[in-house]
């Protein structure tokens, strides 16, 4: 029997306009009826999700940070944050590069410094809580840090995600979404926070399902017990896990938790 189900957002739940599909809300409430627990898992701030998931907010747990934050019963029951001294050190490469911008990812707030306002615009679509400070290497020393988030002017695959994995040393710099990459403890991951949730409510692995559909959802979807990728995935992911639904533009999530539920 399923009882506890993760799945990533963009890309994934939601489809291209960012909406969450209507029937989302009315599966939860028949999931947390039968006891089974669902979680979005992304790496959306944890005010971010509340809020995007406010009317079933009760019913849920949440996977925050790409797995550096994990939520359940009103609390934070697992983080993963990265050291201040990794932090320091990653934004000082980050810094001299062209193109990128980097955004602090703390539990309440996330913090930036730049005014460019394309970055500034795609950050406040996604971030609730985010306030601007002049240095963020002060945030840094001052604040537990869960992720760099970095924002690329460029498409990720194509710039940023092959600039920075071999300038930072002993961090985990992994690309989560088309302009979007992170970087983070060299553990953290959503695979970590999944497997703190079932430890949480006394989950088997075996009772538990995944949905991703990129290399930040990989250790996530190792870690459930059935794991699927929607069709418009990134190849590799597609490749590595086999298991393929219909794309997040065609609701694949959404059908197939119907097929869960029946």
């Amino acid at each position: 029997m399923i009882k506890f189900i993760a799945s990533d957002l963009d890309g994934t739940l939601l489809p291209p306009d960012k909406i969450i599909p209507p029937e989302t809300f009315g599966y939860i409430a028949i999931m947390k009826e039968r006891g089974m627990v669902f979680a979005p898992a992304s790496g959306r701030q944890l005010p971010n999700l509340k809020k995007l998931f406010a009317p079933v907010l009760d019913k849920i747990a949440i996977i925050a940070e790409n797995g550096g934050i994990a939520w359940a019963d009103g609390k934070i029951i697992f983080t993963d944050p990265t050291p201040a001294e990794g932090v320091t050190y990653a934004l000082g490469i980050i810094n001299e590069q062209q193109g990128l911008y980097p955004l602090l990812s703390c539990a309440d707030c996330a913090y930036y410094s730049s005014d460019y306002p394309q970055f500034v615009q795609t950050l406040l679509r996604s971030y609730s809580s985010a306030k601007k400070v002049d240095d963020l290497f002060k945030v840094a020393q001052n604040e537990q840090v869960m992720k760099i988030s970095v924002w690329d002017s460029k498409p990720c695959a194509e710039h940023g995600g092959i600039i920075l994995p071999p300038l930072i040393k002993g961090l985990r710099t992994m690309i989560s979404g088309y302009d979007w990459l992170d970087v983070s403890a060299p553990c953290a991951n959503k695979g970590r926070a999944f497997n703190a949730l079932l430890h949480y409510f006394g989950i088997d692995r075996d009772e538990s399902v995944a949905f991703g559909d990129h290399m930040n959802d990989y250790e996530m979807l190792c870690a459930a017990g059935k794991a699927y990728v929607t069709s418009n995935a990134f190849p590799l992911l597609k490749q590595k896990i086999g298991e393929e639904i219909p794309s997040n533009a065609q609701y694949g999530v959404i059908k197939k938790l119907g097929e869960i539920l029946k």
